[in-house]
């Protein structure tokens, strides 16, 4: 299951998306959520399905490997479909004890299950595309005229690319821990809810002490490379727009109206 998690990793292709200003992709990225948080019927979601695979053709990232990233969200995207099926007020077209499916209801749950399962497609594609240390530049730079009301613009930004740097890496660890728990003897499939949470705290305890453990040693990683914040920090390689960032933004733009339009009208 582990393994078919993709948040947080970076697929290195050169494509023209990659070469892309890391703030771009993340205002692009913002804008893809906005959009879907507008939409609402499923006619726009065939300018946001196209817009996005116009964008995995372009990155060169096979989209199998993409999609593999919702599997771990199944049970999740299941739960949401079903509690709109039965919690939605509408046509009762099926009853099962209590519980009533509706038209609305059904309806509603694959608008939200389209919606979830783009989101994440969505918000990988900035991950898959863009380099931790790019990422960290991008959010430091949009964060920056925020200094002025006292926000750590570089410390933020360094939190939130370190969170999603260590995502893949906890979750390689927490695979190994399972495997050795496994092998000595530790099931953590069979029984009912309790009996499979208790069976969790032989794997969160040396998880936790594993992460504990990374923190310590990248903490002293920075110390001894003299890291003292963002102040007076130069950059290698200073952010700049181009051409090809603007004719992004502004396909962004257009489909943001388009979907504005379609909602008010």
């Amino acid at each position: 299951m582990f393994k078919d998690i993709t948040i947080g990793q970076y697929y290195p292709t050169g494509s023209y998306v990659h070469e892309l200003d890391p703030r771009t992709k993340i205002l692009v990225t913002f804008a893809l959520i906005a959009g879907l948080f507008i939409i609402n019927t499923f006619i726009p979601y065939v300018y946001i399905v196209a817009f996005i695979l116009g964008v995995v053709f372009i990155s060169q990232i096979p989209l199998k490997y993409i999609l593999k990233g919702l599997k771990p969200l199944r049970i999740i995207i299941i739960f949401t479909f079903l509690v709109n099926v039965f919690m939605s007020q509408g046509d009762i077209i099926l009853s099962i004890g209590p519980l009533n499916a509706t038209r609305e209801g059904i309806y509603r749950a694959i608008f939200m299950a389209f919606r979830l399962i783009l989101l994440v497609v969505g918000t990988s594609l900035l991950t898959l595309t863009t380099s931790p240390i790019s990422l960290t530049d991008g959010i430091e730079q949009l964060l920056n005229p925020l200094r002025k009301i006292g926000v750590p613009a570089h410390e933020l930004a360094m939190m939130m690319t370190i969170a999603l740097r260590f995502i893949p890496t906890l979750l390689e660890e927490t695979d190994k821990i399972m495997k050795a728990q496994m092998a000595r003897g530790a099931d953590f499939e069979s029984g009912n809810i309790i009996s499979r949470a208790k069976g969790l705290v032989p794997l969160l305890v040396p998880l936790f002490i594993s992460a504990f453990r990374r923190a310590d040693e990248l903490a002293m990683a920075m110390e001894a490379r003299c890291y003292r914040g963002g102040e007076n920090r130069t950059k290698m390689k200073e952010l700049k727009m181009r051409r090809k960032d603007t004719i992004a933004l502004t396909v962004t733009s257009f489909l943001l109206v388009v979907l504005v339009v379609h909602r008010i009208v």
